[in-house]
């Protein structure tokens, strides 16, 4: 009995005990609920979420933004963004700082990227063949036998090639959550209005989708979804952003306000308002999911247009006041200087990129797997880099057969390689381009030529291509050619050809007109050339070449049959080089043409003769001002030519005093020596007709003899315009006067250049 009393101590002695410890630490934890972490307890970061909403050239107020959470160390954690928040949110997650962000987004040419086609010194050179007569802009194609336009003003693939550069250093990370700052972007699909968020996948394609504006971007396919502007649906992600474990979010709301009544006065800006009255109801939804820790930034934006890209730096200014203007409520999110010092070392350095191993055609090519590894395969064995793959992509699609062509880095084990995604124009591969040349002289002169070109592309896997032309009025033509590349992706090729035209020829003796002809030519003939380059072509071949002159005008006599008959046949040969940036209104480059016709009795010619002809333009220019110049001249190469054999001159530009067409010869020579002024302020805005002044200098003439060519016996001209770069092509307001004493009147419509 006394043993056991003894236990029963001990064990309630040890039982109190534990249960006072218990109390005490019971006691400690309540002391440090109430009176906070212990001071040796490190504080957690909160997680700061950035929401950048759509907005075009609004959108660059989000750099502001960036650059004043930088200055007060905020780190960010997490972004969605949408359209342009999606462009610069997409940067800065990639590693950039905002100051980086800031020089590419204001490096850009805005103006240009809304544009599909390279600059046309990067166009394949049959491309800028085209431009030489066929000068309307107005991308049209005819596919069972429908007349088809693009599924957008804009393709993208310019805009779509600014973004796959500025993301090349990341081009590998396919999980957007791997990226230095989490990053989601948001578009809408078009066939259902659903939004649909990339979180893993090409970041370049996410941002590109997010972007697409219906009607003005064609959409963008990823995995059978036809994909548009993510402003649609989720303008302002704030809950797609809460979604990615942060604390506290930070929202820049760039939208476009609401227009007053008085300013809705077209279709178009009714359609833009319907647009921003569903975005800004959208983002009400989405601000009412703000806490009170969470802080909204607007910008002051004012009457910046969603456009208007030549203000960049404007926005990039509002964004920044606006950030500092809550900068008391930001400074609440800044992290330790060690700790923002860890932060910003998360943003990838300078490393070697790896080297091009191969080169592939993505599933969904279409048949172009041989033709595009082909024209690529100079950038295997170089530097995954922008200088190398930007030319090389950028000359492939100047063939203008692709709606879009785009490329992803790849690995194949431990080879890193290039796989490129091509599509069909969906307008195509029938393509329509038109021509359109109106003269009057307001003194009852006046002619016009209308003409369409036909390109059939892609008629078998070298890429061949048909070209037929059609043209009506002053100059009648019908012409063909068949352009066979001996390869894929090969410079050499065989061009088989057929021509026939109608046109008129005066002949004067002095300034008195004696005779018009009416001479009528065709031409059958097969050429063999190469192409050198993307900026010009040599080829040569044997032609036939039968035809008709027909008195028009003027009384039939010895010198003056009332018609003839002709036959030549020979060789032919012609250099042309085209490194101009515009046949219309030239800046910048040169072009050069020479051509030698020899007639020979074996191949079918009425005598021996030879005919050459060249002419070479230059075209520079600093800031506004462009001179060119241009030398022009040719001569056949006998004692006697027919009326068919003559050279014209006369015209604007080509002795802007003289009547188009007035003089003809033999032998011809001129030279021009333009200066242009472009007015206004050089043109930012999207829809922009540059518009110039210009002045001219020509000296010149034709001649009947070599032996007659001299400086002495040339015409001195002079003339001065108004000129407008129009979609329809050049259009010309102007006057030229002669100093043998005859003024001329121009209102043109066409090529001059």
């Amino acid at each position: 009995m006394v043993c056991y009393d003894a236990l029963a101590v001990r064990v309630h002695r040890r039982l109190v005990s534990r249960l006072v410890l218990v109390a005490l630490l019971a006691s400690t934890v309540s002391s440090a609920v109430a009176g906070g972490v212990a001071e040796d307890a490190p504080a957690r970061r909160l997680r700061v979420g950035l929401v950048l909403s759509g907005g075009g050239a609004r959108g660059a107020a989000h750099i502001g933004v960036l650059k004043v959470l930088e200055e007060l160390h905020v780190p960010v954690d997490a972004i969605a963004g949408t359209s342009m928040g999606a462009v610069v949110g997409s940067l800065y997650a990639s590693g950039m700082s905002a100051d980086e962000v800031a020089s590419v987004i204001g490096s850009i040419d805005w103006q240009d990227a809304f544009r599909d086609r390279p600059p046309r010194t990067a166009l394949n050179f049959r491309r800028k063949q085209d431009d030489q007569e066929f000068l309307v802009r107005a991308p049209l194609g005819l596919r069972g036998g429908h007349l088809r336009l693009p599924r957008g003003l804009i393709q993208g693939q310019k805009l779509n090639q600014m973004l796959r550069t500025g993301l090349l250093p990341v081009a590998e990370v396919t999980d957007f959550d791997r990226l230095p700052i989490r990053f989601r972007a948001v578009a809408t699909d078009l066939s259902t209005g659903e939004a649909v968020v990339f979180r893993s996948g090409s970041l370049a394609t996410a941002v590109r989708a997010s972007m697409a504006a219906p009607g003005v971007f064609a959409p963008v396919e990823v995995d059978g979804r036809q994909l548009v502007d993510g402003g649609l649906t989720d303008n302002l992600p704030v809950d797609l952003v809460k979604q990615m474990d942060v604390d506290v979010v930070i929202v820049v709301d760039v939208s476009s306000p609401l227009r007053p009544a008085n300013e809705l006065d077209s279709a178009l800006s009714v359609s833009n308002q319907m647009v921003s009255i569903l975005m800004n109801r959208d983002s009400l939804r989405s601000r009412a999911l703000l806490g009170p820790r969470d802080v909204m930034i607007v910008p002051s934006l004012g009457e910046l247009s969603s456009v208007d890209f030549g203000r960049v730096q404007d926005a990039i200014a509002a964004g920044a006041t606006a950030a500092r203007g809550a900068g008391a409520a930001l400074s609440a999110f800044a992290a330790e200087p060690a700790d923002y010092a860890k932060f910003a070392a998360r943003r990838p350095g300078a490393t070697a990129p790896p080297t091009i191993d191969f080169v592939r055609v993505a599933p969904g090519s279409g048949d172009y797997h041989k033709y595009i590894e082909a024209a690529l395969a100079s950038v295997v064995g170089q530097p995954a880099t922008a200088a190398a793959i930007g030319p090389a992509t950028e000359a492939l699609y100047g063939r203008d057969l692709f709606e879009s062509l785009d490329y992803d880095l790849v690995r194949d084990g431990d080879r890193r390689g290039l796989e490129v995604s091509a599509r069909r124009r969906s307008w195509g591969p029938t393509y329509l381009r038109f021509a359109l040349d109106l003269q009057d002289d307001f003194q009852g002169g006046n002619s016009y030529t209308a003409g369409v070109r036909f390109v059939v592309t892609e008629v078998n896997p070298y890429m061949a291509e048909w070209n037929v032309d059609l043209k009506v009025g002053e100059r009648p033509e019908f012409a063909a050619e068949f352009h066979q590349p001996l390869g894929y992706a090969s410079p050499w090729f065989v061009a088989p050809r057929f021509k026939f035209d109608s046109r008129s020829v005066q002949v004067r003796d002095a300034d008195r007109l004696v005779a018009e002809y009416r001479v009528r030519e065709t031409v059958l003939g097969v050429d063999f050339g190469r192409e050198l380059g993307n900026w010009g072509e040599a080829r040569v071949g044997v032609q036939r070449l039968g035809g008709s002159t027909r008195l028009h005008v003027g009384v039939p006599g010895v010198d003056q049959p009332d018609a003839t008959s002709f036959h030549q046949g020979g060789l032919y040969a012609r250099l042309s080089i085209d490194r101009l940036d515009s046949v219309n209104f030239p800046r910048h480059g040169d072009s050069f043409v020479m051509q030698w016709d020899g007639q020979r009795l074996g191949l079918g010619a009425d005598r021996d003769a030879d005919t050459a002809r060249f002419d070479w333009l230059l075209a520079r220019s600093h800031e506004r001002d462009t001179l060119v110049f241009r030398l022009s001249g040719g001569s056949t190469l006998t004692s006697t030519a027919g009326v068919q054999n003559y050279f014209p001159l006369g015209g604007f530009l080509n002795l802007s005093g003289v009547p188009a067409g007035a003089l003809s010869g033999p032998h011809f020579g001129i030279a021009r020596l333009v200066w242009l002024h472009r007015l206004g302020h050089g043109g930012t805005a999207l829809f922009d007709v540059p518009t110039y002044a210009g002045v001219s200098a020509e000296v010149g003439n034709v001649w009947q003899r070599r032996a007659d060519i001299s400086f002495g016996s040339a015409r001195k001209d002079e003339s001065a315009f108004l000129g407008l770069d129009t979609p329809l092509g050049p259009l010309y307001v102007g006057v030229g006067y002669d100093r043998l004493g005859s003024t001329s009147y121009y209102l043109s419509l066409g090529r001059t250049f």
